[in-house]
């Protein structure tokens, strides 16, 4: 039993559920403009299709049994209960890993690989190969508690490692993330390098500009950056800004949340294509949820710390020291850097572009995603 935690299993009174059935029933459907599909967004096929599987065939209970398959606990960390799960790792010294999702993700993006990753022979691996596996929700996402105003990324880094250190008793941990996930772990690293033995990466959070003029290969990254950004970034304006305008929409209103949501899970895993995203309507349903049963107001307050503050900028002449393995890909929302750019923040072990795959690695291409952190992990044990 970890110290100062309780048990928690995951249960949506029935009440609940009724209530998101009436509002799915009372959709209102929007006027489609005559356009390829998503060029404007989500189209109305798709979210009519996604509508008719939430209402009919969807069962959350299932959902609600593969989270619960794995221990989960809440913790008081910091006056917030910290929801979190945790897999014991089998073999004869299971290293601890901290997994962090990131927005519009969850807990539910790491569900398939936790037990790959915690019991390596049950899947062909080896056993030396285990990690304990520590997934948790941050403050005001699924089912951990939100904070009563925005709080950023390098608070909940210092949580992360109170978490890992006071409530589980671990003296040392890997951590890995993409999205905030990547944010709130390179403040880890970067706060707590007494205690995270190495950290990796499936997107680069700190950057800084070159001291004289770019190279060639990352000024053609910049202009690429520059291309691919317009299209995708509008979220982060309004998420930044006026958070509790959008909330507003988005509490009442199941379908507009999934839209919102889903959007981001075509848009940054198969950026400009017309086909549909590449998950399945289970997986993108489970994630949905675990937003509509809190409320998102709180989830979004992180981007303050963009817009506001300085949640990815690492002080003046300040490093990552913790070795760190980063793993990218190819169409994700962010677009790799150039090695040349990431060592001037990060102590870079191992630098990777997948040939393929967006920004939900974990949950796009979870065999990928568990081969990778195995390797990168490996030689820090």
């Amino acid at each position: 039993m970890p110290n100062n935690a309780k048990p928690f299993t995951v249960a949506v009174p029935d009440a609940i559920l009724t209530d998101l059935r009436k509002r799915l029933e009372l959709t209102r459907w929007p006027v489609e403009p005559e356009a390829a599909p998503w060029r404007y967004g989500v189209p109305g096929d798709y979210m009519r299709r996604v509508h008719d599987y939430w209402l009919n065939r969807y069962d959350w209970r299932r959902s609600e049994a593969a989270i619960n398959r794995f221990p989960g606990f809440k913790a008081k960390v910091e006056g917030l209960e910290v929801h979190f799960l945790i897999e014991e790792g089998s073999g004869p010294a299971p290293k601890p890993l901290i997994l962090t999702h990131g927005w519009p993700g969850s807990i539910v993006e790491f569900l398939d690989v936790i037990e790959p990753l915690a019991h390596p022979e049950r899947f062909g691996g080896d056993a030396a190969d285990a990690f304990t596996v520590v997934v948790p929700s941050i403050p005001g996402y699924g089912f951990s508690e939100g904070p009563a105003a925005p709080i950023g990324p390098r608070d909940v880094a210092r949580m992360w490692n109170t978490l890992m250190t006071e409530v589980l008793g671990f003296s040392s941990y890997f951590a890995q993330g993409g999205d905030w996930g990547a944010i709130i772990s390179s403040w880890l690293a970067f706060g707590h390098p007494e205690t995270v033995a190495a950290m990796h990466l499936n997107m680069v959070s700190f950057r800084r500009p070159p001291k004289g003029e770019p190279s060639a290969e990352e000024a053609a990254w910049l202009a690429a950056v520059k291309a691919r950004m317009p299209a995708e970034s509008g979220y982060r304006i309004e998420q930044g800004t006026k958070p509790q305008t959008l909330a507003q929409g988005l509490t009442d209103s199941p379908m507009g949340l999934a839209a919102w949501i889903i959007e981001k899970f075509h848009g940054w895993t198969i950026p400009g294509e017309t086909r549909d995203p590449p998950f399945s309507l289970d997986h993108l349903l489970a994630n949905v949820m675990l937003y509509w049963l809190p409320g998102p107001a709180a989830s979004s307050w992180l981007y303050i710390s963009i817009v506001e503050g300085n949640g990815m900028r690492l002080p003046d002449g300040a490093m990552v020291t913790v070795p760190t393995g980063f793993f990218l890909c190819p169409k994700d929302l962010s677009v790799p850097p150039p090695k040349e750019v990431i060592e001037r923040c990060y102590n870079v072990a191992s630098y990777e572009i997948a040939a393929d795959g967006g920004h939900f690695l974990a949950f796009e291409q979870g065999d990928l995603f568990v081969s990778k952190v195995r390797e990168f992990f490996r030689a820090y044990r």
